[in-house]
């Protein structure tokens, strides 16, 4: 997406470009806030109407809307804040924006819009313009074909380098990027070789791009999963990809800008998962009401697992009646077992969406953080044992319970938090719905089950 030439927040800049609006807009000084939003970057105002009152961003919204950086402003909008702000533009108007974005981001803003609406903007926009977005809304919008713009560099492979660096010159403001010139064979336009612009500026005016080609170029198919896009351009650090059909004709290319985007999004999923909170990035701009249906269910797997818990405690009344001080070392038990088995899960977890993690080792993975586990066990075994030694006279095994109790639990966690992503991963489930409250749930189970064991058998009660 180019946006134009516009400086970025730097420090609490945003904070003071904040504040100003506002002030502004209270004083409806018209002309001084527009001259202030044709100075800021499109991305840096998305970012001051997250912290503006619906009423505010109407009123600034209809300022933005008479100016021609509305299609990048659009763009760069959180998704709920644009829904609320184009709702009430007409289709006609609509059109004239989507005919001057990037045809990648214009297909996003169209998939985004109710249908109802999206196909009324539709019918008004020009032919060519639609039948190039409507070629990109046929692909999912998590794979290569959805994230492509259909705007690049390709030259047949007879062309000579002058006539290529003259066609640059004259398609320049056309493309998405003119860092690589993707060179073409035969009329199906069949992708055979890329060129850097570097490069072509380096060899001799009457070469063929044929002769002065990289033939040995990476591309993705229509259908490849964003994430391995993600994947392809961080590990060679490319600033965009091919993408191609089953032919090999050269259809767009993925920036590096999308896929920026791209491990955003999936990064945010994932965290969001691991904390039981769903996976809508948006979830802090959405109603009270909405944000609590969104994070109850995962609570409620936590509701049981406390309520388990509870059963078994219940089932140990009488060990618990006869050695009161086990009840003190409960939390402490549970505790750390949760917390080293969330650990260990988001290591794995995170591991797995970067590559780190070797799926034909899983059990090696595993035997890694059973052996991390035993070691912080022994630690802090130790260390609460002698405590609880020193602090309680009677019963004078308790401090070998504590201790091997917390050795146990934060064995069992490691090995069960590193072990239950990579099976659901091995089983094609999404590896982050494992962590966060069911590893702590299941964790606080195991715990005090074994906690309770080991003080039967240890003080023979």
């Amino acid at each position: 997406m180019r946006k134009g030439h516009k400086r970025e927040l730097i420090g609490n800049e945003g904070r003071v470009i904040l504040e100003t609006i506002r002030r502004l807009n209270r004083r409806h000084a018209v002309d001084h806030l527009l001259k202030m939003l044709k100075k800021t970057h499109p991305a840096d105002i998305a970012w001051t109407f997250r912290h503006l009152t619906p009423a505010e961003r109407r009123s600034i919204f209809n300022i933005i809307a008479q100016t021609d950086m509305v299609g990048d402003f659009i763009s760069e909008l959180d998704e709920s804040i644009m829904l609320e702000l184009v709702s009430e533009l007409t289709p006609q108007y609509m059109a004239a924006i989507v005919k001057e974005m990037d045809k990648d981001d214009a297909a996003d803003l169209l998939e985004a819009l109710p249908e109802e609406i999206a196909n009324d903007i539709r019918q008004v926009m020009g032919k060519a313009d639609r039948e190039e977005v409507d070629a990109l809304l046929k692909y999912d919008s998590e794979t290569a074909g959805g994230l492509m713009s259909p705007d690049f560099m390709a030259f047949d492979e007879e062309m000579t380098v002058d006539e290529a660096i003259k066609n640059v010159q004259e398609r320049s403001e056309e493309s998405e990027t003119s860092f690589y010139l993707y060179i073409t064979h035969g009329h199906e336009q069949q992708l055979a070789g890329v060129l850097s612009l570097r490069e072509l500026l380096l060899h001799p005016p009457y070469r063929q791009l044929k002769n002065v080609m990289n033939p040995n170029v990476i591309a993705v198919s229509t259908t490849t999963p964003q994430h391995e896009v993600a994947h392809l351009v961080s590990q060679y650090n490319f600033l965009a990809l091919p993408v191609v059909d089953s032919s090999y004709k050269l259809l767009g290319i993925v920036t590096v800008d999308d896929i920026i985007d791209v491990i955003r999004d999936e990064a945010t999923e994932d965290f969001l998962q691991m904390a039981g909170a769903g996976k809508d990035q948006e979830i802090l701009l959405k109603p009270v009401v909405a944000n609590a249906k969104t994070r109850a269910p995962w609570l409620f797997a936590t509701l049981l697992g406390g309520v388990a818990a509870a059963v078994i405690i219940t089932l140990f009344e009488e060990e618990l009646a006869q050695v009161l001080a086990l009840a003190a070392f409960m939390p402490v038990v549970a505790g750390m077992g949760g917390n080293i088995g969330t650990q260990s899960s988001t290591i794995v977890v995170r591991g797995i969406a970067t590559g780190r993690v070797n799926m034909e080792a899983l059990f090696r993975v595993i035997f890694k953080e059973m052996r991390v586990g035993m070691i912080l066990g022994t630690v802090y075994g130790l260390f609460l044992g002698i405590l609880a030694w020193l602090g309680y006279a009677e019963p004078a095994l308790l401090g070998l319970v504590i201790g091997l109790s917390i050795f146990m639990v934060m064995t069992l966690a490691a090995s069960i938090g590193a072990a239950i992503p990579l099976i659901l991963r091995r089983l094609n489930v999404d590896a982050a719905v494992a962590t966060g409250p069911f590893i702590t749930t299941t964790m606080d189970i195991v715990g005090v089950t074994g906690y309770f064991v080991i003080a039967k058998v240890l003080l023979g009660l």
